[in-house]
């Protein structure tokens, strides 16, 4: 009986396929030859024919040099912390790509010196939060409050109420983060409730600042009292908002939700907020506030170590001055929009799973520690539960939330530009996986 690895066409000869010498120039040498490798172990299964080892090593490559995977999100989560947060608008990703070469991130092409460093991103922050008299942007939120407490209340005290001491991703707690950057904290009121004078007792000389945080991902309800900004901007030493999501000014749908502009209105001294949440820009944090103080924040020697690149600089512009990011549209979504599309997509899955699929009404959430407790109107395609595997493992993958037995594919988080995408997906995962000859 002949030895089938006999059979097995050599390494060389398939890397000269012009399919896979194109594919190494564009994902490098490593991608390429693994993909080879692994289809040489099928063919040594007997599982593929040795004509066939090159296609089948060209149809396994990735998409790009990454191991990150496309997702259609279906979860109808707004901002899926597990998803990477918020997708990124059209503007935003060409803005980041065409930042990837050289730019003039921090050259005065007019001059040729050296220039202020993100100064588009900047200005356009500006602008949109007019009541800011500076801004600067770092990394992310956590690092925004990092830096505040740096470069303001290292060594000193920071009061806070004890109902704010919050929990965030990951298992990460902002007392334990103000703690490790030398700050001491001074908790007051109890969990469900706190008064302006609890605040005022705990203020001395040592006092560094009040802060105020949302509580992100959870609401408490019932017999509670909390300070608004307003009333913490009457104790004589500054005031720090964290408002978490982002939201840069009162959104109509999200009432109870925390914005920069109401809180610099109310007499904030300095709001810290995510770029990657409601705003819909990429991962950064934002400070914004009184001009001196941000510029003080600005010249500490942490914020080197914090600031973003110039990839994150760009989209964020593009984020700001561009057309409305995809988080901002979902949000805005009308459900009825959304129950039309769920019927079109239902009838059309209709006949590969017949019964099995329907258009139902759903609820989507925005995620991403904003706006805890406010659901919105959704619609969405139930399938069948069995399909929620092998969906997340095709390509682009798809993720949903399994309800009372059925796979729930919400359209609120779904573009409607991915619904042809989204029909082809479910459809080779109701099919199965090819099958294979030997």
């Amino acid at each position: 009986m002949p030895d089938p690895r006999r059979a097995v066409p050599r390494t060389d000869r398939v890397l000269a396929d012009d399919r896979l010498v194109r594919a190494r120039g564009r994902l490098g040498d490593r991608l390429v030859r693994d993909a080879v490798r692994t289809a040489q172990e099928a063919c040594r299964a007997g599982t593929v024919s040795p004509e066939d080892v090159a296609g089948l090593a060209v149809a396994s490559l990735p998409s790009a040099a990454t191991s990150l995977r496309t997702v259609l999100n279906a979860t109808g989560v707004l901002v899926h912390t597990n998803l990477g947060r918020a997708p990124l608008s059209r503007a935003a990703v060409e803005a980041a790509a065409l930042a990837a070469g050289p730019t003039d991130v921090e050259l005065d092409l007019a001059t040729g010196r050296r220039g202020r460093r993100g100064a588009g991103a900047l200005d356009a922050l500006a602008a949109a939060v007019p009541d800011a008299g500076g801004v600067h942007v770092v990394n992310n939120g956590a690092a925004a409050l990092t830096l505040a407490a740096l470069a303001l209340a290292a060594g000193r005290s920071v009061v806070l109420a004890r109902g704010e001491m919050v929990e965030i991703g990951d298992g990460f707690r902002v007392p334990e983060l103000l703690t490790s950057v030398g700050v001491e904290l001074r908790e007051v009121g109890t969990t469900n409730r706190v008064r302006l004078e609890d605040y005022a007792d705990a203020v001395d000389e040592d006092t560094a600042f009040v802060l105020k945080v949302h509580p992100s991902n959870f609401r408490v309800s019932g017999f509670v009292s909390s300070v608004d900004v307003a009333d913490l901007a009457t104790l004589p030493v500054p005031v720090v908002a964290d408002i978490g999501s982002g939201l840069l000014a009162p959104h109509p749908l999200l009432p109870e939700e925390p914005d920069a502009a109401t809180a610099l209105r109310a007499g904030a001294d300095l709001v810290t907020a995510s770029g990657d949440k409601l705003l819909g820009g990429p991962q950064a944090g934002l400070l914004l506030g009184d001009g001196a103080l941000v510029h003080r924040l600005r010249r500490h020697p942490a914020a080197r170590a914090l600031r973003v690149d110039k990839l994150t600089l760009a989209a964020l512009e593009a984020t700001l001055v561009g057309p409305t990011p995809p988080v901002p549209a979902m949000l805005a979504a009308d459900a009825t929009d959304l129950r039309r599309r769920a019927e079109s997509l239902a009838d059309t899955l209709g006949t590969d799973l017949g019964d099995d699929v329907a258009a139902v009404d759903s609820t989507a959430a925005v995620g991403g520690g904003g706006a805890p407790g406010v659901e919105l109107a959704s619609a969405a395609v139930a399938v069948p539960a069995r399909l929620a595997e092998p969906l997340r493992r095709g390509e682009p993958a798809v993720v949903g939330r399994v309800t009372d037995g059925r796979l729930l594919l919400d359209l609120r988080t779904v573009p409607p530009r991915d619904d042809a995408r989204l029909v082809e997906a479910v459809r080779r995962a109701a099919a199965g996986p090819p099958s294979t000859g030997s």
